[in-house]
């Protein structure tokens, strides 16, 4: 798989980190896989460098990507908001799913990219992790999903808050097949998506620093009783809670997702 374009792809040699605002030699900061060497910060990733940071070389097969997404309400602007999200993230969807081996084990893998309106999770959204999800239970393999997404799509109305139930039966048939599902939380991991499937999975790992909430931060002030703790709505207060299993720097992500298939597929499994 080789890394998609992007219309107006930075080429610049240095980048300034979202967070400390030190200066990075970018070669370096690409190396780093994004994450800043001073402060930890990791940024956000697109879809298809997901991939490629995940799955062994020359072996992710791309599903479902005839899939397009429709206007069913005529809402203003929709079509072009969609045609920016293609020139923002090279895809024609906030997900890539497809086929692929993790250090000789075959599995279901879906990347969303918050590049395409924010991850939003709309029809076609919906019904690619659902395929996911019976595709892994059809075949007897594992699914991997990393979830970033600001939650449904309100340009598609209730259509984009059905996606919620339907993946979440989805996900069932997977449980059903005795097959494994790990989801990993990367920055933002909201809404609509988290209270579906992204946290039905076997083990949730997540990225440090990802925001992870329902609503978004000031909603959630308000409602709150008193002032919210300072590290609210991060992957670390969801650790601290329950909510999240591992919290995983993305160095160490993919062997990490390697200890976990081995924990859960009998030998037979790898490399068939």
């Amino acid at each position: 798989m080789q890394r998609r374009g992007v219309a107006q792809e930075n080429s610049e040699q240095w980048v300034q980190c979202a967070k400390c605002k030190k200066i990075l030699f970018r070669p370096d900061f690409e190396r780093a896989m994004r994450a800043c060497p001073h402060c930890g910060h990791h940024h956000r990733l697109r879809a298809c460098e997901r991939i490629l940071l995940t799955v062994d070389p020359d072996t992710f097969q791309e599903i479902d990507a005839d899939l397009r997404p429709a206007d069913p309400l005529g809402f203003p602007d929709y079509t072009d908001k969609l045609r920016k999200g293609t020139a923002a993230s090279g895809e024609n969807e906030a997900i890539l799913t497809g086929t692929a081996l993790l250090s000789g084990y075959e599995i279901v893998i879906g990347a969303m990219d918050f590049g395409f309106m924010g991850g939003s999770m709309g029809s076609v959204v919906g019904e690619k992790v659902a395929r996911c999800f019976e595709r892994g239970a059809e075949r007897r393999l594992p699914v991997i999903l990393f979830c970033a997404s600001g939650g449904a799509r309100m340009q598609e109305g209730l259509i984009s808050l059905m996606q919620m139930a339907k993946t979440t039966a989805a996900v069932g048939k997977l449980q059903r097949a005795g097959m494994p599902y790990i989801a990993v939380f990367t920055d933002p991991t909201m809404a609509g998506v988290l209270a579906s499937f992204a946290s039905l999975a076997d083990v949730i790992v997540a990225e440090p620093g990802a925001l992870v909430g329902f609503a978004g931060q000031r909603v959630a002030a308000q409602a709150s009783v008193g002032k919210p703790p300072a590290n609210f709505q991060t992957a670390e207060f969801q650790h601290e809670h329950g909510m999240v299993d591992l919290i995983v720097p993305r160095k160490q992500l993919r062997p990490t997702l390697t200890y976990l298939l081995e924990m859960f597929l009998p030998v037979e499994a790898h490399a068939r």
